[in-house]
């Protein structure tokens, strides 16, 4: 069985590239599963407590899903600022599954790159690099 693939990172309520799709489409002949929080129908009025069911089915999804996929891509776009993806760097940093992409034109470059090199995740610069990345330990 191939391994699921959790595609985490920017999002900034729906304003960063849909950089999901972009990877989803580039890994059409993988067989394995995607699982990608990235929701077309987001609500932008939800509450962001545990106490709006939409929004806690949505982050107990996501959850779920960097704790039991077998890789986690975690892609930082320039021009977001991304807390929930930083948080979940930090989340997942021991767990040894993850793969960063951090352009060094985002804001916190640094930080990411201090995490990933402390607990030895890889770290890429685009979008090619971690397709590249994770291919190669995919097919391992």
């Amino acid at each position: 069985m191939r391994p699921a693939i959790f595609l985490a990172g920017s999002i900034e309520m729906g304003k960063a590239l849909d950089w999901q799709s972009e990877v989803a489409k580039r890994l059409t002949a993988y067989s394995g599963t995607l699982l990608n929080p990235r929701r077309e129908h987001w609500g932008y009025d939800w509450q962001q407590s545990i106490a709006d069911p939409r929004f806690k089915e949505q982050v107990e999804w996501e959850f779920k899903g960097l704790s039991q996929s077998d890789y986690i891509l975690l892609y930082f776009a320039p021009g977001s600022k991304s807390p929930i993806s930083l948080l979940e760097l930090g989340l997942f940093a021991r767990h040894h599954k993850t793969i960063c992409c951090c352009p060094k034109k985002f804001w916190r470059h640094g930080n990411v790159e201090f995490v990933c090199r402390k607990f030895k995740i890889p770290l890429v610069e685009n979008l090619d690099e971690l397709i590249a990345k994770l291919l190669r330990l995919v097919n391992k």
